[in-house]
């Protein structure tokens, strides 16, 4: 994934009343902007560098170092659950020779020229890029915090910088054994100049990177500490719920709101213009405010709009509609053999993370503060700059942690949704969805239908490989300008155009079909690889089959030149024994290989299929070489939750559309693995001194096609649509009834499996 930024944005200056104390007590405040250079070449975003000359570095940075010894690092890529917070504190931590207990993080402002991730060039954290952007300016920005302590020291000392040595903040002087505090070194410090290119350690150095590390904020969720945006309480702060215009494209017709005003604790009805919001005392009044309200809708042109006639129409886009083409190698459509083609389709995807969407706003004459958890906080700045008519500097964004992301808060619709309602009162407004509308108004995982084909030899090796997407661009809508010049979002064939096969003929194309009647997308967890992946190793495992091979072995046969896909391979087939052992019936084992966000993983993903149909996940061994790995706890702890989270997606997500709205709302019918369901996974880190990739999302990836292949295995059905359609799976008629039966009376909670 790949967004810009416009260059001419204005950068705000953060307001931290504890940032201004740390500079009165005398503290050092390294920005890590180097006083020339390019800054880009180290990783920093640009605008970094001051003036040569500075006394000190100002206080719109990285890393603080106080009188005190304390140690602060502002994240310039928030925290969502992914252990982000503790990659980034190790990072610097390494560097700086402190204690990973020594430092203390805070969420960066809304500030791009400072902060902006420079994979993603804007102030985002998203596409599995945190570790990847963090490696080189974080270590960086460690490296020379050091040298300037360590010079420091050096000089009041009046030897020789290489005779000290540090540990845990503690500048020693060797051959005389005398000590200095990081913080006795602070004032003195601000006053060296930084080296003119900054020396981190060599790898075989690290005393922290590639050690199982805690996670720094794990007390702070254990005792409740650690606010969320839900926890959100500023003085005099109301509470306000919304309902939209359950047809996309839609709009508010009328509403009737008496009886909503006789609502106790109901303070005000806000109308928008595709919704309605109702202002309480608190939450409770709002609510039942919002439900007393009489609302009526123009519904649209997209009233009648159903999946089936979505998928009608990308079909017909797939068949009829013009290709861009993305990659082509050689002349697949000269290459004689034998033929096998397949369609997969995949559904419309909510996000449904457990913290459901929420925005704290105060809108002032003079001002507006918004407390929220957001990917992209500058670009809530964006937003409420064009809803209040405020300039930047008086809008000032209070980062929360978030309660899951999966890229729905790389969006900031509700932000401006919530700001355009606070601005109709004088004082402070929480705009909390309930689960309901976060389901039934969030920006989708776009639905897409994939044609490929495949010309294979006599050894039933794939000769000619022509793969065609159909499907919309999140790219298109949230950044045009980074299109491709023939107008290709490269993340809509990302692992699709760059296979780890080797095929000397190929064709990728992409025929961009835009969501009708506004339906709302964006990324999900995955991004590209989410729908590529599956339709890829799926298709993989089709030709093994029709070639008579083993999955697993066809795998290894067609990789050529690929060292790294190889070692994963090789290790995952040892470690899930491969080929070992009697397989009961209706058990089976499915396998999946990619590289998607410059990492390697293999998953195995072991099943049975009752004669119902249910799908039992009963084990699954992933082996993972993602470079260098910063915390090993981390990476495993990823891959497992990706991996759960892309099971529930194969077995039970999908959004559906009926009558032009969304069918779903809660987790009773958008259904998640539950932990009793959930199988043991075994993680295996493949060592590597590669460069770090990333890891947030290489698990979901991989989970839809190792289960589905799992199931062919188990039941000789090969399963191109997802979500799985259990009554494709039961064995006989009589069972197939007790499924419909069973599926008919399922509790609201759902269905154990």
């Amino acid at each position: 994934m790949m967004l810009r930024v416009d260059p001419a944005q204005d950068e705000i200056e953060p307001q931290n009343p504890a940032r201004r104390e740390l500079i009165k007590r005398g503290g050092l405040v390294v920005a890590f902007m180097w006083l020339g250079g390019a800054s880009r070449v180290w990783g920093f975003a640009e605008g970094t560098r001051l003036e040569a000359g500075h006394p000190r570095f100002e206080p719109n940075a990285f890393v603080r170092v106080g009188s005190d010894g304390s140690v602060q690092l502002v994240m310039p890529c928030v925290e969502m659950g992914q252990g982000s917070y503790t990659g980034q504190a190790t990072l610097l931590a390494e560097e700086l020779d402190v204690g990973l207990d020594q430092v203390t993080v805070e969420h960066a402002p809304a500030n791009r020229k400072l902060y902006a991730n420079t994979l993603l060039g804007d102030q985002a954290t998203g596409g599995s890029t945190t570790i990847r952007f963090c490696w080189t300016s974080l270590r960086d920005a460690g490296a020379v915090a050091r040298y300037m302590l360590v010079s420091a020291a050096a000089q009041r000392w009046k030897v020789d910088p290489s005779q000290c040595t540090v540990v845990r903040g503690v500048v020693t002087h060797t051959a005389s054994g005398r000590t200095l505090r990081y913080g006795e070194l602070a004032d003195e410090a601000a006053k060296v100049a930084p080296p003119a290119k900054p020396m981190p350690k060599d790898p075989k150095d690290f005393q922290l990177i590639g050690k199982p590390m805690r996670r720094v904020d794990t007390p702070g969720k254990v005792d409740g500490s650690l606010p969320f945006g839900l926890d959100i309480r500023v003085p005099g702060m109301k509470v306000a719920t919304v309902k939209a215009c359950p047809t996309f494209g839609g709009t508010l017709a009328s509403v009737d709101d008496t009886r909503a005003r006789a609502v106790p604790g109901v303070l005000k009805v806000v109308k928008l213009d595709n919704a309605v919001a109702v202002i309480g005392e608190h939450f409770w009044a709002a609510k039942k405010g919002l439900e007393a309200l009489d609302i009526q809708w123009n519904r649209g042109a997209g009233a009648d709009f159903t999946t089936e006639q979505l998928f009608k129409d990308m079909a017909d886009a797939s068949e009829h509609g013009k290709p861009i083409v993305a990659r082509e190698v050689g002349q697949v459509d000269k290459v004689q053999g034998k033929v096998v083609s397949a369609t997969y389709q995949l559904p419309l995807l909510a996000h449904a993370t457990m913290e459901p969407i929420n925005t704290t706003v105060h809108v002032r004459p003079d001002g507006c503060d918004i407390w929220v958890g957001t990917q992209v906080p500058a670009r809530c700045v964006d937003v409420a700059m064009r809803v209040t008519g405020l300039p930047a500097e008086r809008i000032q964004v209070h980062n929360q942690y978030l309660g899951g992301g999966f890229g729905r808060r790389l969006f900031e619709d509700s932000v401006g949704q919530a700001v355009g309602i606070a601005r109709q009162v004088d004082y402070p407004v929480k705009v909390v969805w309930t689960r309901e509308e976060d389901i039934a108004q969030d920006r989708y995982r776009p639905a897409y239908y994939d044609r490929i084909s495949a010309t294979l030899d006599d050894q039933g090796r794939p000769q000619a490989w022509t793969d065609r997407t159909t499907g919309a661009s999140v790219m298109a809508t949230f950044a045009p300008e980074a299109m491709g010049k023939n107008g290709l979002d490269s993340d809509l064939v990302e692992c699709a155009a760059e296979l780890p096969y080797e095929v000397p003929n190929l064709r990728v194309e992409w025929v961009r079909h835009d969501m009708p009647y506004g339906i709302p997308i964006g990324w999900w967890r995955g991004v590209g690889p989410t729908h590529n992946v599956f339709v890829v190793e799926s298709f993989v495992d089709e030709l093994a089959h029709v070639a008579g091979k083993d999955p697993a072995a066809y795998r290894h046969s067609i990789l050529g030149d690929n060292p790294r896909a190889r070692a994963v391979l090789e290790m995952a087939m040892d470690k899930a024994g491969w080929g070992k052992g009697e397989v009961p019936a209706r058990h089976g084992r499915g396998i999946a290989l990619a590289a998607p966000f410059g990492s390697y993983l293999c998953v195995v993903t072991d099943v049975e299929v009752t004669p119902q149909g249910e799908v039992m996940l009963r084990r699954a061994v992933a082996v993972v070489d993602c470079g260098t790995v910063v915390n090993p706890n981390t990476v495993e702890a990823q891959i497992q939750g990706g991996l759960v989270f892309g099971w529930s997606a194969a077995l039970y997500s999908g959004i559906t559309l009926k009558n032009g709205a969304v069918e779903q709302r809660n987790f009773n019918d958008y259904r998640v693995l539950r932990l009793n369901q959930t199988p043991p996974i075994e993680v295996h880190l493949m060592p590597s001194k590669a460069l770090p990739g990333g890891i947030g999302e290489t698990g979901t990836v991989m989970a839809m096609p190792s289960l589905t292949n799992a199931i062919f295995a188990a039941t000789g059905v090969r399963l191109r649509t997802l979500p799985i359609d259990r009554s494709l799976l039961v064995q006989d008629k009589d069972a197939l009834k007790s499924v419909l039966s069973a599926a008919s009376s399922e509790s609201p909670a759902g269905r154990l499996a």
